[in-house]
Order: structure tokens, then sequence, then C-alpha cells
């Protein structure tokens, strides 16, 4: 064990005695993408998660004031908006969405100084496992939509604290993810780097797209699919859906989190299944003040291919950088929802640049 290791166990060691739950016996659960790692604890009858977020293993969070320049000097993080190893977000969000009736873990101890938190455990029945599993795909992704519904209807609303205030989802994040598909994703598909040209010129195509979605209005949870989603068919509602994995949340575009769900990077959704279920939100939102049902679906096609593009890009670089050959399984699944947002006429820029320079994921 090296000494970087040993005093991490000794900090995990003392959070947990802190916490009352020193004499727990732990299981190890499979991680994702991120820099945090989970634990499954039992002591006696209780059970709760160890969450592990390793301070100084990611790029600098935003500040709530950064200038753009000061957010490109910080990093990915700061430029995407992204919270890092930031526990004051998860506990802040987790908090609003219970306040607002809807089934985020329960926060048991925290300690954001170490990035050390004991959480609720709401169990291992995703939604990518309870489907085939048996569980009804209609109820499943309706209870998901009525999670969206509630976010929308109730706009529940985040205290700022010293360490934490929920930001924006601006433009320069949205530009910033989008650029992932030139950065890293281009070679991987190409055998060449892009040059400065080539660059400018696929910024240049995306800027009027971005600035055509609609303005912020809805917080976020950035990362909702269906292995974020659990089932937990006792409880009554949009209750049955438990959320995990939001503390990237922004106050942002409706459409982004409803995209992330129906155009998975992970799980085949059906393309008439995706569209019955669009359908179903444009009719459970039609009351609510301000909806605007055309508007709502151009950002949702202006964010799957926004969302589409960053995905390719992050499973470029996990390919090529970090050695994570896996993800090579999700790229073509992914360049389907891709080629597909683009029909659509907002997307036009966009569509004409990749039928002149990479035509084989242009429709």
């Amino acid at each position: 064990m090296t000494e970087q290791e040993n005093q991490r166990a000794h900090e995990r060691a003392a959070f947990l005695g802190a916490a009352g739950w020193a004499d727990a016996t732990s299981v190890s659960l499979t991680g994702d993408a991120s820099t945090r790692s989970y634990e499954r604890l039992t002591r006696g009858s209780a059970k709760a998660l160890l969450m592990n977020a390793p301070l100084g293993k990611e790029a600098a969070a935003c500040p709530p004031n950064a200038t753009e320049d000061e957010r490109k000097a910080l990093g990915y993080n700061a430029l995407a908006r992204l919270a890092g190893p930031n526990l004051n977000a998860f506990a802040a969000i987790s908090e609003t969405l219970n306040s607002a009736g809807l089934s985020a873990p329960e926060i048991f101890a925290a300690d954001p100084q170490t990035g050390f938190a004991l959480i609720e455990d709401l169990g291992d029945d995703l939604y990518a496992r309870a489907i085939p599993n048996g569980a009804d795909e209609t109820q499943l992704y309706k209870s998901a939509i009525d999670v969206l519904i509630t976010l929308r209807e109730s706009n529940p609303p985040i205290t700022d604290t010293p360490a934490y205030k929920m930001l924006a989802y601006d433009n320069l994040a949205l530009e910033t993810e989008a650029d992932l598909l030139i950065d890293w994703y281009w070679q991987h598909k190409t055998g060449t780097a892009p040059t400065p040209d080539l660059k400018a010129a696929y910024q240049a195509a995306w800027a009027p797209v971005i600035a055509a979605i609609s303005e912020p209005h809805v917080m976020v949870l950035r990362d909702y699919h269906a292995e974020n989603l659990l089932w937990l068919p006792d409880r009554a509602g949009a209750r049955r859906t438990g959320l995990i994995d939001f503390q990237d949340g922004l106050f942002g575009h409706a459409a982004y989190d409803l995209v992330s769900l129906l155009e998975d990077a992970r799980r085949d959704v059906e393309p008439a299944f995706a569209t019955s279920m669009l359908d179903y939100y444009c009719q459970e939102a039609t009351t609510l003040p301000n909806f605007d049902e055309e508007r709502l679906r151009s950002d949702y096609a202006i964010l799957g291919t926004q969302r589409n593009a960053k995905i390719l890009g992050i499973f470029a670089r996990l390919i090529n950088r970090d050695d994570k050959p896996r993800y090579g399984d999700f790229i073509p699944r992914v360049e389907a929802h891709f080629r597909n947002d683009l029909r659509h006429p907002s997307l036009a820029p966009l569509k004409t640049f990749f039928a002149t320079n990479m035509p084989e994921i242009a429709p």
C-alpha cells in the first residue's frame, strides 16, 4: 500500500468511526467513469452506501463568479461546470430533490473535507437491470418522466451556501462539451488530428445552433439514464424512481434530461418507444406555465446532438487516453443517435458541416 493509499484508509476509518459504522462489513460496488467509488455497508440489519470522492483527483470546479478566461485557466471542470468531488453539491441537490417529493438518497453523514459520505442504500434495481428482468418498460419510463415533470412544475430552489451554489448550464459549458467530439472523437474515427481550420469551422457551425436553445429554466440532473435510475416499486408516484449521480446538476434546459433518458448511450431504446415517451412528456407538460411544445422539441434535437457529441468525445478519450476499450462497444449506438438528431431543421449548420467533412455520421 502506498503512502497515499494508507492515508486514505486512515481517513476512511476515522470517518466511519465518527459516523458509528466502524464495525460494518463492506462490499465494493462496480465503479463508473468518474473518480468516485462506492461500498455497500452492512451493520446488523442496517445498510448504507459509503461514497468515496477523493479530493484532488479532478480539475477545479467553477467558482460562482468566474469569468470565461478564469474558467479556461482552471480547466475542463470549470468550463463545463462539473462539480468534481464536491460533496456539498451532492448534499444540496439530494436535499432539494427529497424536499420536492422525489427519491434521492438520504445523507446520514458527510465530510466534504475528506470526500466521504454515508448515504441511503436505494438498492440494486437499476432500470438497466429491472427491465431485462421483467419490469414494465413503459411504467418505468413514465415514472422517470414524471420526475422531470415534477422538477419543472415545482421548480425547487437550492439554497446558496458558501460551500455550494448551483450554476447555469450556459453556452460556454455547452460549447465546451461539444468540443470533445472534435478534440477526441475526430482522430479516433479518422486516424487524423483535426486542423485548426477544421476545428474553427466545427465551432462556427455550433454557434448558431446553441444560440437557438431556450434560456435555462429548470434544474437539470445531467446524467439521467437507465444506469442512474433505480426502480422502487414500493413507493408511490414519481418517488418510485430513485435518483443517483446528480452532483453535476445545473440550472438548465428541460429537454436535456429527457434526451439523456431516451437517447441512452448504453441501452437500446426503440425509436418508436422514445417517440411515445416524448409525446407523453409533452402531454403531461401541456398545463404547465410557459410550456411551448415546438420549442421543447427543437431543444430536444439540439441538446440531443450536443450531448451525443460530448459522449462520442468522452468515449473516445476513455478508449485512447485511459485505455478503456470497452467503451468502443457503445460508440455505434451514440453515432446513430447523433446522425438522427442532425435531421432536425435546427441542426442545419452542423448537418452541412458533417456532410462535407465526415459524411459517414451525417444523415
